[in-house]
Order: structure tokens, then sequence, then C-alpha cells
């Protein structure tokens, strides 16, 4: 995605970086550098549609506030530098699904040759069990 692209889908403004100690091993340098990012975007300030902006919702799922913003945490990196741009791709590719409106499926039919596949199959499978079943003999008296 380009630059320009990017700031149509973020711009500047509808979203806050906050930094935050990473949790998990790593010894002096987690225990002291804030190097992970907390990443708030706020879909109401961006250039998203109505509808770009309910798709967004639904895909966030958990990263969803109960204010309507998307946190996305990065720190998986020693670097703030690299977790600020693993969070920031992590919001891209968000955006970017929820910008794309889902394609329309066109109904189908199933052919003349799959339906007779189905009927012939389930004949097969019918007889297979009628010859399960227990036969009964009747007593000739």
């Amino acid at each position: 995605m380009t630059r320009p692209e990017s700031e149509y889908l973020m711009p500047p403004g509808s979203f806050e970086e906050k930094f935050i100690r990473a949790g998990g091993r790593g010894g002096q340098n987690v225990n002291k550098v804030a190097t992970a990012v907390q990443l708030r975007f706020f879909p109401r300030l961006s250039g998203l549609t109505r509808e770009a902006q309910e798709r967004l919702k639904l895909l966030a799922g958990s990263r969803l506030t109960a204010e309507g913003d998307i946190l996305i945490t990065a720190g998986e990196h020693r670097t703030q530098e690299q977790n600020r741009r693993a969070a920031r791709l992590r919001l891209l590719a968000l955006l970017e699904r929820a910008a794309r409106a889902p394609r329309h499926r066109t109904p189908t039919r199933p052919s003349h040759g799959a339906k007779q596949r189905r009927l012939e199959n389930k004949k097969r499978l019918s007889g297979i069990k009628r010859i399960r079943q227990n036969l009964t003999m009747k007593d000739e008296d």
C-alpha cells in the first residue's frame, strides 16, 4: 500500500499511540524500557463510510472497546519503532478488509449431471441399507 492510500485510511488525528512496558521474558530491557505499543484507532474520525465502519466493528472482535475505538497492541519486537510499525501494519490490514465491500454471491442451480449423480448415490445407499435390515420370514401354516 502506498503512503497516500494509507493516509486515506488512517488520517492524522484518527489514532493515538501509547508506549507501555512489554510483558514476558527479556530481563532488564523489558523491565525498564517501554517498547510495546498500544495503538488506539477512532473509526468515527477516519474517512471510512458508515458501511465500512460497521464491517470494521465486526472484524475487530475483542479489539473493539466499549467506546467504539479499536485497540491494537504490539510488543513482540525489541524496539519501539518495530512495534509501532507492526501495530500500524495490523491496523492497515484490518482497515483494508473493512473498506472492501463483500462480493455479491450469484445464486446458481445444480447441473443436470449433478442431480443425476446425487440420485444415483441415494439409490445405491438406500439399497445397501435395505440389505442390512432384518428380514422376517412369515410362517406359512
